[in-house]
């Protein structure tokens, strides 16, 4: 198709400068809502190429979003570029970001012939749990006319549908009463000891949930002192399951845990957030499809997963799912035996891999919304939702 050749000519002009974007961003890791200058670059670069560019949006100082195209099929693409604390980019949301830059720029070359419109969404804070950009981004209306979103994700192999599951994210606060250890230990109420009954009791409760779900968490504060009986300590957890109705159950169940260390020591509980959980992702198996021809047509193959090896995992592209047809394909940077949330895995996503990646995730997206338009039966399906 002619119009795929002139979106892989696009991206031979600029690749170059993709890969620099990726490793700038990786070298300057920011967490999520903090991503002001990764917010920054993706915006100058879209702009510089002929992009409207609307910095802010959603009162997200680090969202953006950016438009091209006069089509009457609206695709949008999703780019992450927070990072873990501590670990840097050790899920490769610079690579994320730099692929959807590419395939924007690549699609937007023949957007008008082919009957396009590219919206490419800045979206912070996918690492976050809770409240996410997307999460914020959909509730605040930015989604609204989009047909169809896409975004690829690094991952140690190519998997077309990754195992995505429902998750919440919260905060635990007990407040006790501070007391001398030794001299004085019956005045005090040990907070520190609330956590610790809570923690027991979500590990006798795991012989009680489904094989699918997940209860994880760190304690943030215990105490201050060894002498001193801790008057607050906190934690953050989260909580995972098969799908929203699931996860809702679980959480329920999670809670009564956390008040029951209240109940056992006398001390006080308080859970924030948790509110505005990740729904479970909702993969359209046409536009997957498409994805998956494209990618093989780079070089890309999706073997049978491997249980073992797939994982299973959580984002806010979920919840985007639930409101427009979506995919987000795993796009490999050959990091084995280095996986996601590792510091070896955050160095595998600024290697020639990772730079591949790059470029394949682009083309291959760009190439995706090209057939997306150019599919009567998909491109009127996708346009008679909105």
């Amino acid at each position: 198709m002619k119009a795929k050749l002139g979106a892989q000519e696009r991206l031979e002009e600029i690749q170059e400068q993709l890969i620099e974007l990726s490793h700038r961003i990786h070298a300057n890791p920011e967490v999520g809502f903090e991503e002001e200058r990764a917010s920054v670059w993706l915006a100058e670069l879209l702009d510089a190429n002929g992009f409207e560019v609307e910095p802010g949006i959603c009162d997200l100082p680090t969202a953006f979003v950016a438009r091209a195209g006069r089509g009457p099929l609206n695709i949008a693409i999703c780019a992450e570029y927070d990072s873990l604390p501590g670990l840097g980019h050790a899920c490769g949301h610079n690579v994320i970001a730099a692929s959807a830059v590419g395939a924007a720029l690549a699609a937007c070359k023949v957007a008008d012939e082919v009957g396009l419109s590219i919206t490419v969404f800045g979206t912070p804070a996918e690492e976050v749990g809770n409240a996410s950009g997307k999460i914020l981004m959909l509730e605040r209306g930015a989604f609204s006319g989009v047909h169809g979103a896409m975004m690829v994700h690094p991952y140690p192999t190519d998997i077309l549908e990754l195992h995505i599951i429902a998750a919440s994210m919260f905060e635990v606060q007990y407040t006790g009463k501070a007391a001398h250890a030794s001299a004085f230990p019956e005045l005090g109420i040990n907070a520190a000891d609330a956590l610790t009954v809570a923690q027991t009791a979500i590990g006798l409760l795991r012989q009680h949930i489904r094989h699918s779900d997940r209860v994880h968490g760190i304690t943030t504060h215990a105490g201050d002192a060894p002498n001193v009986i801790p008057a607050r300590a906190s934690a953050r957890y989260m909580v995972r399951a098969e799908d929203l109705q699931q996860l809702e159950e679980l959480r329920t169940k999670v809670r009564r845990c956390f008040q029951a260390g209240a109940l056992a020591t006398g001390a006080e509980v308080k859970l924030v957030g948790g509110e505005r959980p990740y729904a479970e992702m909702h993969f359209d198996g046409e536009i997957g499809e498409l994805y998956r021809k494209n990618a093989e047509a780079l070089g890309r193959r999706f073997p049978p997963a491997d249980p073992l090896q797939a994982g299973v995992a959580s984002t806010d592209m979920g919840n985007v799912s639930l409101a427009v047809p979506s995919i987000h394909p795993m796009i490999g940077i050959d990091s084995f035996p280095a996986v996601n949330h590792q510091p070896e895995f955050a160095a595998h996503c600024a290697t020639p891999a990772a730079d591949k990646a790059v470029v394949d995730g682009s083309l291959a997206m760009a190439w995706t919304a090209i057939d997306m338009a150019a599919t009567p039966a998909i491109r009127e399906r996708l346009m008679r939702r909105s």
